[in-house]
């Protein structure tokens, strides 16, 4: 049986993998927080929620913007208490190799992945240290595993947001905390349509949340799927590099 939470906050809510998940995480708490910059987007998430009941509160955010993320936390807290369960959800996305090298499109990818996330975790692991504890998930991707060919943007991000919860698991674990990342492959999103090449495993969203609501529960650090080609990407980064690149080569 899930576990019970009295209140989830899901960034990135209002399409694909975040509007899929908010059914099964509304069945699993008292209240449901859902958050993404356009209103009318999640309200209609929240409207396809009404005929289930429960309580689903529309909280629009920026996530760029580290003063908005942390009043909107301190909007859930005041108003419903500190979030047991906290979702950072967001992403961009643009295909980029050495004819795409935009620092603009570099800067607000990772603005928006990376420094996004880190708003987030700056506006509520203190109030969760504050209440003894809580959860929360960095939906990051199996491409953080490796540099890839056509990822040179969207990649690193996701590298980053690996490494960033690595380095703060000890100590947020200590505080109380669990901390920990979902690395997905590829998902059929407006985001994932850009791309050109074919990709494998490529999941519908609803399958992808399904997934992530399956294993919601596990005392582990990383939620990864589909099975393998998270074995491929993750025997890929322990090749020595003359292998690495052979093969990455391929993918040109």
């Amino acid at each position: 049986m899930a576990n019970t939470c009295s209140t989830i906050w899901l960034l990135g809510a209002s399409s694909g993998i975040g509007a899929e998940l908010a059914p099964g995480l509304l069945a699993r708490c008292e209240r449901l927080v859902i958050s993404a910059r356009r209103r009318e987007r999640l309200e209609a998430v929240r409207d396809t929620l009404s005929e289930r009941g429960g309580d689903v509160r529309v909280l629009p955010v920026d996530v760029v913007e580290a003063d908005a993320v942390a009043a909107a936390a301190q909007d859930i807290a005041h108003q419903v208490g500190v979030p047991d369960l906290v979702i950072y959800n967001v992403g961009d996305y643009e295909p980029a190799g050495m004819d795409q090298l935009d620092p603009a499109v570099f800067e607000r990818i990772t603005r928006i992945n990376y420094l996004g996330a880190v708003n987030c975790l700056a506006a509520v692991v203190p109030m969760m240290r504050a209440s003894g504890g809580g959860r929360i998930l960095i939906n990051a991707s199996l491409s953080g595993y490796a540099g890839l060919p056509h990822a040179a943007a969207y990649g690193p991000t996701k590298a980053a947001l690996i490494n960033l919860a690595e380095s703060l698991h000890p100590e947020l674990a200590r505080a109380g905390i669990h901390l920990g990342v979902i690395n997905h492959g590829f998902v059929r999103t407006r985001l994932t349509e850009k791309n050109e090449f074919t990709m494998p495993q490529l999941l519908e969203p609803a399958t992808a949340a399904a997934a992530i609501l399956e294993h919601l529960d596990d005392p582990g650090f990383e939620i990864r799927f589909p099975r393998r080609l998270a074995l491929m990407l993750g025997l890929l980064r322990m090749l020595p590099y003359r292998l690495f690149f052979a093969l990455t080569r391929r993918l040109v």
